[in-house]
């Protein structure tokens, strides 16, 4: 079965699953206890997801991602809150500034279909809130990428609904994506286990564009998301120009997501990759 079948195949499934799962998800009172709130996994903190890839659990190394409702009505604008929580249970209100925020807010649905990269504003309680509005109905997961002060970087994941039916989105391989008048290339294999030079060419009315501006601190953001589980990877260039390191946790399909910003305006393109030939160990 090719990519896009697979992914069609796994959306319709989500499908039957939203309904359901959108019922618990109402009954959801704001930010509920620690032990309710795994987004899907029985994942919790410590030792067992260590080694896990960024985004699978809620709950990682005593810091859990709560939010204050699971459930979205498409089309809809929402104010959506939750908070981060530290060792202690307290919500945490202290984060390092990375890319010129305290958190980055990842929000795509689990065909990866309707990418938003958002920056919430935190509270002096802790509680964050963004405006979010996600155009159709399906599974969607969340992420939030911070960096606690004192501890290291992480990031969680949550999944959200939004009830009612959907066309799944098919994605087959593509190295060449077409956004607001831009056309932009991906050079480069992601081979798993090893660091792999991605490199992105931007053009516009077939001449290279050389003069990207700034966004976030970096010339370029570009988000990973394995296929199936959606592991997540967010890394940012290695140099000047749009070329990137990026170690993929295992073989697979990956949808890439590259924002840039030029004529200030921040676009975003998105990438269907297959891993190459996995790393020797």
């Amino acid at each position: 079965m090719n990519t896009a079948a697979r992914l069609s195949a796994y959306g319709a499934a989500l499908v039957l699953v939203a309904g359901g799962a959108w019922a618990l998800g109402a009954a959801v009172g704001p930010f509920p206890g620690q032990a309710e709130a795994h987004g899907g996994e029985e994942m919790t903190h410590g030792e067992a997801v260590a080694d896990l890839p960024g985004g699978l659990a809620s709950s990682q190394d005593g810091y859990t991602l709560t939010p204050a409702d699971t459930t979205l009505t498409p089309g809809a604008p929402t104010r959506f809150a939750f908070r981060i929580t530290g060792p202690g249970g307290a919500p945490v209100t202290a984060f390092d500034v990375e890319h010129e925020k305290r958190l980055h807010f990842i929000v795509v649905r689990r065909d990866t279909a309707g990418y938003q990269h958002l920056h919430p504003d935190l509270g002096p309680d802790g509680t964050w809130t963004v405006p979010l509005t996600v155009a159709d109905a399906g599974s969607y997961r969340a992420f939030a990428d911070f960096t606690p002060s004192g501890a290291k970087p992480l990031t969680l994941g949550v999944d959200l609904f939004a009830p009612g039916m959907f066309q799944p989105a098919g994605h087959p391989e593509s190295r060449f994506a077409d956004v607001g008048g831009y056309r932009v290339r991906l050079d480069g294999d992601l081979v798993p286990g090893q660091s792999s030079r991605l490199t992105a060419t931007v053009t516009k009315d077939g001449r290279e564009v050389t003069d990207l501006q700034p966004y976030l601190g970096a010339t370029g953001h570009l988000v990973a998301l394995r296929g199936g589980d959606l592991a997540y990877l967010h890394v940012h260039p290695a140099g000047p120009g749009l070329a990137f390191a990026a170690e993929v946790p295992s073989a697979g399909t990956y949808r890439l997501f590259l924002d840039f910003r030029h004529g200030g305006v921040v676009r975003t393109a998105a990438f269907t990759v297959t891993t190459g030939k996995e790393a020797a160990r």
